[in-house]
């Protein structure tokens, strides 16, 4: 191995979804992810716990993001308002990453593990969600199923917007999403 390189752990992200994506996950080692990147198996496990976190790395910042964003919405807000801010939060962060979701997706729709993984995620955001909405004095069994709605949201509109072949971008797909969900709500 050379000398130290910076962006190691974009490196290795970048060489995992490259390998899962040519190869498939199972039939991929940290060793080639690692050798992919140029790095060694020890330096990718200082920065991923295992081959399946290089792809969910973000989610915590994301959540995090989600969060602060309900958080932060105007206090007359509805719940589900409230959320609508934090998709919107959310919906930015994805500008220019919309050829990488693709690749991520893909991976991740073709293995049972990281679908998995990828709902224990989704789970923790929504259980972040209810804190933050009956933080907000929003009281049960509200607070769950709004925060359960707009991860639903995001989960669908993500979804949408990787499989679109058009230009719409994930915060419009996001609002779709929750039009459509607001018009059902109401019986329209």
């Amino acid at each position: 191995m050379g000398r130290w390189e910076p962006n190691a752990r974009e490196r290795l992200a970048e060489a995992a979804l490259e390998l899962y994506s040519e190869r498939g996950y199972e039939q991929t080692t940290v060793a080639e992810i690692a050798k992919r990147a140029g790095l060694t198996e020890r330096t990718y496990f200082r920065h991923y716990a295992d081959k399946r976190e290089v792809l969910f790395d973000g989610s915590g910042s994301l959540q995090e993001l989600f969060v602060n964003a309900v958080a932060e919405a105007p206090e007359s807000a509805a719940p589900i308002d409230a959320v609508a801010a934090g998709l919107e939060a959310v919906g930015t962060v994805f500008v220019d990453r919309r050829e990488h979701s693709r690749r991520r997706q893909a991976v991740i729709v073709a293995n049972a593990e990281l679908q998995e993984r990828e709902l224990i995620k989704l789970s923790s955001l929504s259980a972040a969600l209810t804190d933050a909405l009956r933080r907000r004095g929003v009281s049960e069994p509200a607070a769950s199923l709004t925060a359960e709605a707009g991860v639903a949201v995001f989960k669908v509109g993500f979804e949408r917007w990787t499989a679109d072949p058009g230009d719409r971008t994930l915060a419009r797909a996001i609002r779709e999403s929750l039009t459509e969900l607001k018009a059902l709500t109401a019986g329209s």
